[in-house]
């Protein structure tokens, strides 16, 4: 539970306030990409908030730690794109398939088996874990600011215009936190993403809101709209898999790489308690889904409150309180723009990658599955190829190496897992 003691007040309400901003975007994004698997958008906006709000305080309440709730990105990508676009489906059964892995995942958190798997994986894994995922926010705060951009065939990525105002914005955005930090000014990212909105709406980059405040709070048309008799059928067994196993490494993965940047994790880089957090994450997702969005988890841009001194549920709390009153002022957080709060995931991204030094380079039994599972984490740009990729390469390296031994239960459980998920994965 919540806990006032030895508590950084100022800390905890500025790493709130800044994970909120850093986070905000997803009011927009996600019923944005919902939109298009038909999802109506006032509706999946509202789902999208009430589900960060609720669950996020939950968090703080809870588990007293400073970790934010939101629906993910990937996983909504997945629904629209792949599941109702691609292959089909309703996006009510879309829904009704994620409330199926929710109530799956509240099962085995329940029963301690989400945090036997979570624990008995290798330390140099989860090192990989919060470096792969450091890298990934980097090339995410790298593409909002417009610094990478989409290439051709054989190129897939180049450098952005840096004529362009907008990313030259973006990079004095970058450098006005850096220094502030260097200076240790408290604060520093806040700062940055405010004044970089300030000027955008001065250089007419960005409208001034016509309204400032918004009283359409109709949840009609995505309440209890999701259809779980249909996702009950064989050919959504594969979906449902890919949903659970999805959210599983995700949540995993973000959860220990978060404890590595509040130092909240122990000697064998556990998370304490890591099981309360992981009941929280399977709780939303099954509300989420009752309330019409997609699969909801911890939020590694929590990351940025943690770096401005968020360590308790206070923060969280903070971040819920400003998701709950966002209803209200939704006009206000739409003008922040991307190349304002990318900075942000750049500089938490290389606070995330110093973990990289505790790697034992000489063992590459250990180094070989880790740096998979790094550079796949942003390559492909997704958190579950790169943590799969890793539990299989593991796995395999350690067979070719006649260290049979070091593979433990878990970690074959983890791989067959891995492996059914890329067998069934609708590519």
């Amino acid at each position: 539970m919540i806990s006032l003691k030895n508590i950084d007040l100022k800390g905890e309400i500025i790493g709130g306030i800044t994970t909120f901003l850093s986070m905000a975007y997803i009011i927009i994004v996600n019923p944005k990409i919902l939109e298009i698997a038909g999802i109506p958008f006032e509706g999946a906006m509202i789902a999208t908030i009430l589900t960060a709000s609720i669950f996020t305080i939950l968090m703080g309440l809870y588990t007293d730690r400073p970790f934010a709730i939101a629906p993910y990105m990937g996983e909504n990508a997945f629904i629209a794109y792949t599941v109702v676009k691609g292959l089909g489906y309703s996006w009510q059964t879309a829904l009704g398939a994620i409330f199926i892995s929710g109530i799956l995942f509240v099962l085995i958190t329940l029963s301690g088996i989400r945090k036997k798997l979570a624990e008995d994986i290798p330390p140099s894994l989860k090192i990989a874990f919060a470096v792969g995922i450091g890298l990934f926010l980097t090339f995410i705060g790298l593409n909002d600011i417009g610094i990478v951009k989409l290439g051709v065939e054989g190129a897939p990525v180049h450098i952005g215009n840096l004529r362009d105002i907008k990313v030259l914005l973006g990079i004095f955005s970058f450098f006005l936190m850096v220094f502030l930090l260097i200076k240790r000014i408290k604060g520093f990212i806040l700062i940055s993403i405010i004044t970089t909105t300030i000027l955008a709406i001065l250089f007419g980059l960005i409208p001034i809101p016509k309204d400032f405040i918004s009283f359409n709070f109709d949840l009609s048309s995505t309440f209890l709209k999701l259809d779980i008799k249909g996702a009950l059928t064989w050919g959504f067994v594969s979906i449902i898999l890919t949903i659970f196993i999805m959210d599983f490494v995700d949540t995993m993965g973000t959860l220990i790489a978060l404890g590595y940047q509040a130092n909240l994790v122990d000697e064998k880089g556990n998370l304490p308690e890591i099981e309360k957090p992981m009941l929280v994450d399977a709780i939303a997702t099954v509300f989420g889904a009752i309330l019409g969005t997609t699969t909801s988890g911890v939020f590694i841009e929590s990351a940025t409150g943690i770096k401005e001194g968020a360590r308790k549920g206070l923060s969280s709390i903070v971040v819920g309180f400003l998701f709950l009153i966002s209803i209200f002022f939704t006009p206000l957080y739409k003008i922040v723009p991307s190349f304002s709060y990318g900075p942000a995931l750049v500089v938490v991204g290389m606070f995330m990658f110093e973990n990289i030094r505790h790697f034992k380079f000489s063992d590459y039994s250990e180094t070989i599955p880790s740096f998979i599972t790094i550079i796949l984490m942003s390559f492909t740009y997704n958190i579950g190829i790169g943590m799969t990729a890793g539990f299989l390469t593991y796995i395999i390296i350690k067979l070719f190496s006649g260290k049979i031994r070091d593979i433990t239960p878990t970690m074959w459980f983890l791989g067959f897992l891995s492996l059914i998920f890329y067998v069934f994965y609708p590519y």
